[in-house]
């Protein structure tokens, strides 16, 4: 007789007459008719056959709780659920330390803040579909974008409870009210020059910190995070020891952000090139000065990933070969898809570093360039 692991699908998808017995507890299982399906469970040395409901007025859970009693086994009492708020205080403490720490706080922040309040005191086996589309949906209307982190990481957060809490999740079946849109916006050149002036005036720390991820092309979180251990004056290159694809960034500079770090204060009490208050985590004040630059930067709207999405641009605009952009911003080999230059089999075989063709792209075209525009505003304009 077939023999199939019975849940709520499987169940519901049987259509070919046939008794099927259950994996998990191989005494119980269900015939299938023409009209009808019956839960039966075999007893006893005879293999007597009893029937003990017709789907679905009899739930497999209720079935398979009968069928065990019958057979003699205690029935495991059901455990309650916990509330939304019990769960994600223990998806918190188990699942978020495996994840990075920047990714940890979005995810914090996004629970908190759009599901917790409506959530919190119910129980997981009572929240619906409808309670978690009520709240994406409502946040499409104004936020498309934080739409779909919240949906997504709701249902993160839901996945992560079956089967510690539940059997199912809310979730199953729903799609986010938006899609997700890459960013493609690159300054223009004129654009780059606004910026460029504008955080001249506002100076440092986040004008400084906007130049120098202009020049470098590194990450926010990497720029405002440099130290001036990973700075190798004599080199003139600067070797993050850990970057966001967990590996070593070494990479070189030219003359305008030797000029750059000239400027910038050293503090004794910290080695850190723009320390936050208490001297030992990196300044994480950008939100508010981003706000307040729009009212001396007058462009378009803009996100500082721009600068690096800018950064990249240009320099295949100035001819640089792609593997060497690729270089530069620290991508890892083989994931460019740029007619076959690079293939996956570099990722394990290629270990050179590059380092004369990305100082050559720094100091004989990105630099230029850029003084280029500087010095001559009407030339932006091209």
């Amino acid at each position: 007789m077939p023999v199939a692991h019975l849940t709520d699908i499987v169940v519901s998808r049987l259509k070919k007459p046939g008794t099927y017995f259950d994996t998990h507890l191989p005494a119980f299982g269900i015939r299938v008719g023409k009209n009808r399906k019956t839960w039966i469970v075999m007893r006893g040395r005879s293999r007597t056959r009893t029937s003990i409901g017709r789907y679905p007025a009899v739930s497999l859970a209720e079935a398979r709780k009968k069928a065990m009693v019958l057979l003699g086994s205690a029935v495991e009492a059901k455990a309650k659920a916990p509330t939304f708020a019990e769960a994600l205080a223990q998806f918190y403490a188990v699942h978020l330390p495996t994840l990075k720490p920047r990714t940890q706080y979005a995810v914090r922040r996004i629970l908190d803040r759009h599901f917790a309040p409506s959530l919190k005191h119910k129980r997981l086996d009572e929240i619906l579909h409808s309670d978690v589309s009520k709240i994406t949906d409502e946040l499409a209307k104004t936020a498309p974008s934080e739409a779909w982190h919240a949906f997504k990481d709701a249902r993160t957060f839901f996945k992560w409870c079956v089967p510690r809490f539940v059997g199912h999740s809310p979730m199953e079946g729903l799609r986010s009210p938006t899609r997700y849109i890459p960013r493609k916006r690159v300054l223009t050149n004129v654009e780059i020059v606004e910026v460029w002036r504008a955080a001249e005036q506002v100076g440092y720390p986040f004008g400084t910190a906007i130049r120098l991820a202009l020049l470098w092309g590194t990450r926010w979180g990497e720029t405002v995070g440099c130290r001036r251990t990973f700075i190798n004056k004599r080199e003139r290159t600067v070797t993050l020891p850990e970057t966001k694809n967990g590996t070593e960034h070494c990479f070189p500079y030219g003359g305008m952000t030797e000029a750059l770090l000239e400027e910038i204060p050293r503090l004794n009490s910290t080695e850190l090139l723009f320390p936050g208050r208490d001297g030992v985590n990196p300044w994480n004040g950008s939100g508010k000065a981003k706000w307040e630059l729009k009212e001396t930067c007058k462009i378009a709207p803009w996100q500082l990933l721009d600068l690096r999405r800018t950064f990249a641009t240009k320099l295949a605009e100035l001819k640089v070969p792609p593997h060497i952009v690729e270089r530069l911003l620290n991508h890892k080999l083989g994931t460019l898809k740029a007619q076959g230059i690079i293939t996956a089999v570099a990722d394990v075989y290629n270990r050179a570093l590059y380092m004369d063709e990305m100082r050559s792209a720094i100091e004989e075209k990105w630099e230029p360039f850029l003084t280029s525009l500087l010095a001559d505003p009407t030339q932006s304009a091209s």
